[in-house]
């Protein structure tokens, strides 16, 4: 029913996700699918590059609200009643701004998003609060932390009445304070977050953003069964699982937990740096999707070469992105075959229009290929031996 919040040790054995977590997690499933079916739309349109930003803007809440729990959750996660009951709210909050993300990516309107954002600060901001009370060592960094959220959230929600470029603006400047707060609160004393946890928790949002483009993979198969299938849709499909796995396959090749244990000074960068990977898959999702309604004529205003580039310029940003966040965790190494396959998905796109559709789609699957080819062949380096 009820345990004292105090700091889990950094180092507790066979720390692995809950079943919350995981529930937790599924609530994101809604607004990832929101957003990327309208980010498909957008594109389909022809109108991606104005659609760009909006996405970005409403990605960053929805993953920055997931990074707020997950990492209190590795310090403070009781699991009794009351935790129980402030993360449900948590996940009332996750459901409103999902149900808001339409209007926020079409109109500007950020109304619902920011609602559920609120909401779920209410329930983030009470725990924090338990957190300062119930546990002593930790409570000026947890105040810090209070403080911080409940700020922000009367200045997120007085930005409503904003609009245009200033509603952008001051949108930019609280994202901005948003990850200062973390930073500001932790100089008074670090939480004890654990890595093998952690890297776990990225690991499982990581499959969740890749289970939007096994989404838009289904859509080809189920196109296939009804025998309504051409040979294009056949060889969209059959590329699109090549690059939702080779993903996988590159993001999943070095696990994170061992680097981040031994260089926890690098949290932030590690975890910030997800950013950047996570709305790229995000919109990857949206681009196979779109790969699949062109491969049957479904294109509407867009080029062969918008196609193309809607799926490769996501693959490129998650290549650089893994192998950039290989830096923090300690596993990096040099290799040159990343330069090689970032110039050919940058050629790939050039001639979209050339080629085709189903030959670009497949020439970047065949890219994704060769990248998890080239890394695991690539030599393994001392930090790297024992963890592949």
């Amino acid at each position: 029913m009820r345990r004292v919040m105090c700091a889990r040790p950094v180092d507790e054995a066979n720390r692995t996700a809950t079943p919350l977590e995981l529930l937790f997690d599924l609530t994101f499933v809604a607004a990832v699918a929101q957003l990327a079916a309208r980010l498909a739309h957008a594109t389909v349109d022809g109108h991606a590059p104005s659609a760009v930003g909006p996405f970005l803007m409403v990605f960053f809440a929805i993953w920055w609200a997931w990074m707020n729990f997950t990492w209190f959750a590795s310090a403070y996660d009781t699991d009794d009643m009351t935790y129980r009951l402030a993360t449900f709210v948590q996940m009332a909050g996750v459901l409103t701004l999902a149900a808001g993300t339409g209007r926020a990516f079409d109109e500007g309107t950020y109304t619902a998003v920011t609602l559920g954002y609120a909401i779920m600060r209410v329930g983030l901001l009470g725990l924090w609060i338990r957190a300062a009370i119930e546990h002593p060592a930790g409570r000026e960094t947890a105040l810090r932390y209070a403080g911080g959220l409940a700020v922000l959230t009367v200045l997120w929600l007085g930005r409503l009445e904003l609009d245009g470029r200033v509603a952008v603006a001051t949108f930019l400047a609280l994202a901005v304070l948003e990850l200062l707060v973390p930073v500001w609160a932790e100089r008074r004393g670090p939480t004890s977050w654990h890595p093998h946890h952690i890297a776990e928790r990225y690991a499982l949002f990581t499959i969740i953003l890749l289970g939007e483009s096994v989404f838009a993979g289904t859509t080809a198969v189920v196109a296939v069964v009804e025998d309504s299938a051409s040979p294009a849709l056949l060889a969209v499909s059959a590329a699109s699982l090549v690059i939702v796995a080779g993903l996988w396959w590159l993001y999943f090749a070095v696990p994170a937990g061992a680097g981040l244990e031994g260089r926890r000074q690098w949290s932030f960068v590690w975890g910030y740096g997800h950013y950047l990977p996570f709305a790229a898959l995000a919109a990857l999702g949206a681009g196979l999707e779109v790969a699949v309604s062109a491969s049957v004529g479904h294109a509407g205003h867009l080029s062969v070469h918008g196609a193309v580039a809607a799926v490769g310029i996501p693959v490129a940003v998650v290549i650089v992105m893994v192998e950039v966040l290989r830096v923090p965790a300690g596993t990096a190494r040099f290799r040159p075959s990343t330069v090689v396959a970032l110039l050919a998905l940058a050629a790939v796109v050039l001639v979209a229009d050339r080629v085709g559709l189903v030959a670009g789609i497949c020439l970047v699957a065949l890219t994704v290929t060769a990248a998890v080819t080239a890394d695991s062949m690539a030599p393994t380096e001392p930090s790297d031996r024992g963890k592949r």
